[in-house]
C-alpha cells in the first residue's frame, strides 16, 4: 500500500502535466518508478527526470553493464520495484540470466568477463562502504576513463536515490507483480561464505 496518493492524470496540475507529457514522449514511454511520488514537486520532478534519462540511456557504459550497476543498487537496498524493473531490463539488454538471479538471491554472480566483473564490484563495494579501493577504482578507470567512473559514480548515486524514494514511500508494483526480492538473513549482495575471508583480507 502506497503511502502517497498517486494523481490520475487527469488529476494533475498543469505543472504536473507538464512534466508526466515530458516523461511519457520520452525514452521511458511512461511514468514509472520514483517519479509517481516526485511529481507532488515538479521542479524536482523535472531535474529528476532529464538526471535519470541520461543516466539510464546515455551513459558511456553499454546498456547491459549499466543495468549490472542498477540492479546491484535494487539488491542492495531491498528495492523491489527498482529491481522487478531493471531486471527486465537487464535482461533485454543481454546480462545472463544466471547473474540476474544470483544478485536477486545476494549472491555473488559467476562473472567470465572483466568487464562485468569490474562494474559489479565497483558497484557492490560502492553500497556497501561508501567508497571502492584505489586498485577497482583504476579498474574502471582503465576500461572506461575518467568519464566513465564518473558516469557510473553518478548511475550508483542515483538509483540508491531512487530506491530510497521508492521504499520510503512505498511505491506499488504494477498489478499482479510478486516482489521479486527475499529477504536476506545477513544483509544484501552478501559474498558467498568461501569468499568473505579473502574480501576481508583485502580490505586489510
Amino acid at each position: 500500500m502506497g503511502r502517497l496518493y498517486l494523481p490520475a492524470v487527469d488529476e494533475m496540475t498543469p505543472d504536473q502535466r507538464k512534466v508526466y507529457d515530458e516523461v511519457v514522449s520520452g525514452p521511458r514511454g511512461r511514468l514509472v518508478g520514483p517519479l509517481r511520488a516526485v511529481i507532488h514537486s515538479p521542479e524536482l520532478a523535472t531535474r529528476w527526470s532529464r538526471l535519470g534519462e541520461f543516466l539510464r540511456y546515455s551513459t558511456l557504459l553499454p546498456a547491459r553493464l549499466n543495468e549490472l550497476a542498477i540492479i546491484v543498487v535494487g539488491r542492495h537496498w531491498n528495492s523491489q520495484l527498482e529491481f522487478h524493473i531493471h531486471a527486465e531490463a537487464a535482461k533485454v539488454a543481454g546480462l545472463g540470466a544466471d547473474c540476474i538471479e544470483a544478485i536477486r538471491l545476494g549472491e555473488a554472480p559467476v562473472l567470465a568477463e572483466d568487464e562485468e566483473r569490474e562494474i559489479y564490484d565497483y558497484a557492490r563495494l560502492l553500497v556497501q562502504t561508501g567508497t571502492v579501493p584505489d586498485d577497482v577504482h583504476a579498474a574502471i578507470v582503465a576500461r572506461w576513463g575518467e568519464r566513465g567512473a564518473v558516469e557510473l559514480t553518478g548511475v550508483i548515486g542515483y538509483y540508491t536515490m531512487v530506491s530510497m524514494t521508492l521504499n520510503a514511500h512505498g511505491i506499488p508494483l504494477p498489478d499482479g507483480a510478486a516482489p521479486p526480492l527475499p529477504l536476506l538473513q545477513d544483509g544484501p549482495t552478501r559474498l558467498p561464505a568461501s569468499m568473505r575471508a579473502s574480501e576481508g583480507a583485502r580490505r586489510d
